[in-house]
């Protein structure tokens, strides 16, 4: 199944006008989940346990549910009841009774588990290659990491084996995995999402993160999820949304505090997005990096990495071979500090969170690279611990000074994946969400319709749903012949000839980024997207065909304009009507 067809809205759409079913999509589903590439799943559920979702649909409606057979999969040290949690470790493993909080209430809005996916054991990394399930596949970049430690709730995501997936994020497990997967990552404000029912890693300081396709299924979910637990002692509330101003600022480190580790295309991608976000109408802020950067370095070199003992410690020490060695190292390190520097440690960081607040205050919010660089697998192999943390430049401090954080897709860097995250103060989260909608607007994309896609046909709500704005008529250069297609409905293909061609009408829209790769997905062969010339000398991209169509399809080039076709249509199947009813 297609990415386009997995998002939250488009199975809506399916479910409620019946062109799909619950049980049609889930089955396929879990069929392709058997059959992903190793690394994605550590679990999965099984036909019975499918059935008993299914009969819970289909006694209820897409209208009562909002969730109503939504797939997703669900990170390894988060409960779902019926399947084993392994944080990563077979030999950790238990069956939860119970649901973790989060995923009850997914659960309870209509949305489906699938299994349970891989990830850095314990929750401990940002590189996804360091569990005995084996390393995730990162789709877009093979050979790459995939990122963690969530990496096989990402990979479950970009290999389009669900709509969404839940993974957990300490120090960017949220975030990492998500820009090497053009994913959008949500990394909420501390206890919006209950943490009741995962697997601690830094109990003071975990989130729940969801995973999503776009901006607008991460609002559905945020919204879906962020309740107030009085089961978990961390819980907070999500207060009312504060709107984005309309004159707003964001924060850039200094140049100086900007690293990218070698990968200069990286920087490059960051400035680009950068102008955008000025193009979506924020103006930049240069801000002071330092007290981030130094609150990132406590995470791991200060005593919080003690608190990772306090969740798995015992059990690391009762079974040692049962870890991985480098997981062993950071979770049981050889020295134990003074209890006073843990004292130290906290005035150090209460110290980093005045500086910080200091350059909140003159920004609305923070834009930073979600990671400097990316590496390969056996690059990461070869050096794990400084590997590993230099992908934690840009995420290791925003637990610990209490920062929210949304993760999303910019523009390729090269040929790898590259993203950045809006930072900002605890509750900001739909604020970030709201910035981030500004950004993604800022990149509009024009597209060339004819046939069923034109105002007043049948297509054309697809892309009024999709929110496309309307440019202008025009047509094309007269190099173009039009055939008709009958399969799925009459439509018509332009093709380019190199004589005897005509100009054809063709309407002009234009749609923001991810609506445009969601409407340019839906297209299905022998249509394509090529590049359309038009009479005035411009080109955009439009619908095109295959050249085989040309061998079975009707021309009928004489009618460049194809309401015309259809009118002509419907007024030949009312006169055979007419004709016939006449002769009975």
């Amino acid at each position: 199944m297609r990415s386009c067809e997995l998002s939250i809205a488009a199975l809506r759409r399916a479910y409620r006008n019946g062109s799909k079913t619950p049980r049609r999509v889930l089955t396929e589903l879990l069929d392709a989940c058997a059959a992903a590439p190793d690394g994605i799943w550590i679990s999965l559920i099984d036909r019975e346990q499918l059935e008993v979702r299914l009969a819970g649909l289909e006694a209820s409606s897409p209208e009562e549910l909002p969730l109503y057979g939504i797939p997703f999969a669900v990170k390894d040290n988060i409960d779902v009841a019926g399947l084993p949690t392994t944080a990563g470790c077979p030999d950790y493993s238990y069956r939860p009774e119970r649901s973790a909080r989060v995923v009850e209430l997914l659960i309870e809005a209509g949305a489906v588990p699938l299994g349970k996916t891989n990830m850095d054991q314990f929750a401990t990394g940002l590189v996804g290659v360091r569990s005995p399930y084996g390393a995730a596949p990162n789709r877009l970049a093979p050979g790459y990491v995939s990122g963690g430690s969530s990496s096989g709730s990402a990979a479950a995501l970009a290999y389009d084996l669900c709509s969404f997936s839940l993974g957990t994020d300490t120090a960017g497990s949220g975030r990492v995995p998500a820009a090497f997967n053009e994913l959008v990552g949500v990394k909420p404000s501390r206890g919006v999402l209950s943490c009741r029912g995962v697997v601690p890693a830094c109990r003071s300081l975990d989130c729940v993160s969801i995973f999503a396709r776009n901006l607008e299924d991460a609002g559905i979910l945020l919204e879906t999820t962020a309740r107030f637990d009085p089961e978990d002692a961390y819980s907070r509330v999500l207060p009312e949304r504060d709107p984005l101003p309309r004159h707003w600022k964001f924060g850039v480190p200094r140049e100086e505090d900007l690293a990218f580790f070698g990968r200069e295309e990286y920087r490059e991608a960051f400035r680009r997005a950068v102008r955008r976000m000025q193009d979506a109408g924020g103006e930049k802020v240069e801000i002071d990096f330092t007290p981030f950067l130094t609150a990132a370095r406590l995470l791991y070199e200060g005593p919080w990495v003690f608190e990772r003992y306090a969740a798995v410690g015992e059990f690391i020490e009762t079974h040692p071979d049962s870890v991985l060695p480098v997981i062993r190292s950071i979770i049981t390190p050889e020295r134990t500090p003074h209890p006073s520097e843990v004292f130290r440690a906290m005035y150090r960081l209460q110290e980093c969170r005045a500086a910080a607040d200091a350059q909140f205050a003159a920004v609305d919010l923070i834009l930073t690279p979600t990671a400097g660089t990316i590496y390969r697998i056996d690059e990461v192999e070869a050096d794990p611990i400084r590997l590993n943390s230099n992908l934690g430049y840009y995420t290791n401090y925003m637990n610990l000074l209490d920062c929210s954080a949304l993760a999303v897709p910019a523009d390729r860097a090269g040929d790898l994946p590259f993203g950045i995250t809006l930072v900002g103060k605890a509750f900001d989260d739909y604020r970030l969400l709201e910035a981030a909608r500004r950004f993604r607007s800022a990149e509009r994309f024009p597209i060339a319709v004819c046939g069923a896609h034109l105002a007043g046909m049948p297509l054309h709500p697809e892309l009024e749903a999709l929110g496309a704005r309307f440019l202008g008529c025009a047509k094309t250069a007269p190099c173009y012949r039009m055939y008709e297609l009958e399969e799925g409905g009459a439509r018509p293909a332009l093709l380019r000839t190199g004589r005897g061609g005509v100009s054809c009408y063709v309407e002009l829209y234009e749609l923001e980024a991810d609506s445009f790769a969601e409407f340019v997905a839906g297209i299905r062969p022998p249509l394509g997207l090529g590049t359309l010339e038009l009479a005035d000398g411009r080109r955009v991209p439009g619908f095109i065909g295959e050249a085989v169509i040309a061998e079975y399809a009707p021309d009928i080039s004489e009618v460049a304009d194809w309401r015309v076709r259809v009118k002509e249509r419907k007024r030949k199947s009312h006169r055979e009507a007419s004709h016939d009813s006449a002769l009975s």
